[in-house]
């Protein structure tokens, strides 16, 4: 079973978006090795918003050749080249991908209702959280109210330079708005 990363930078007072959803207050960290982090995955699970807020901001982070899923539900299916567009049925598609052979990871960037909704389905695997020295003050926050009570289990930090914190945690178990027990399969 492939697994599903939700990958995100936090500020230490919890947004993952400043007030206007920017995001120009995560250094740049030449520690930070992107290449080998892109190198495990091959699918990205991404919200419009944050799709938008990207482009915005000098575009996506990965490179050519990954499958990219773009959850809208405004957006008309052909609105953009070299993504997929999907409306509705996010679980559906998201356990089609985990269940498809392989060992590249799925990686959910960005999208916190997104996040929600795959974490009460059961469907995400591993968080990873880095958090950013500043304080925002407000903003989009990193876990939004309803999600369902999950279990973590820590299993790595990473210090950088510019005193960014990585905290990378295994879903251990999410009880789901049904309160059945879902975890990671």
């Amino acid at each position: 079973m492939r697994s599903v990363r939700y990958n995100v930078a936090a500020s230490l007072d919890g947004f993952i978006a400043g007030p206007a959803g920017d995001y120009d207050w995560i250094p740049h960290d030449p520690a930070v090795d992107f290449a080998a982090i892109f190198a495990r995955v091959d699918t990205v699970l991404i919200g419009r918003r944050s799709y938008e807020t990207a482009m915005q901001m000098g575009g996506l982070p990965w490179g050519a050749g990954m499958r990219v899923y773009v959850f809208s539900r405004t957006l008309p299916a052909s609105a953009l080249p070299g993504a997929t567009v999907v409306a509705e049925g996010a679980v559906e598609l998201v356990s089609a991908l985990r269940a498809e052979p392989g060992d590249g990871d799925i990686w959910l960037f960005g999208g916190g209702n997104l996040c929600r909704g795959l974490l009460t389905a059961g469907l995400v695997d591993r968080i990873e959280v880095t958090l950013v020295p500043v304080l925002l003050g407000a903003g989009t926050p990193l876990f939004h109210p309803g999600y369902p009570r999950t279990t973590l289990q820590l299993v790595g930090t990473r210090t950088y330079p510019t005193g960014m914190v990585t905290l990378s945690y295994d879903v251990a178990l999410s009880h789901g708005a049904t309160g059945q027990a879902n975890g990671p399969a």
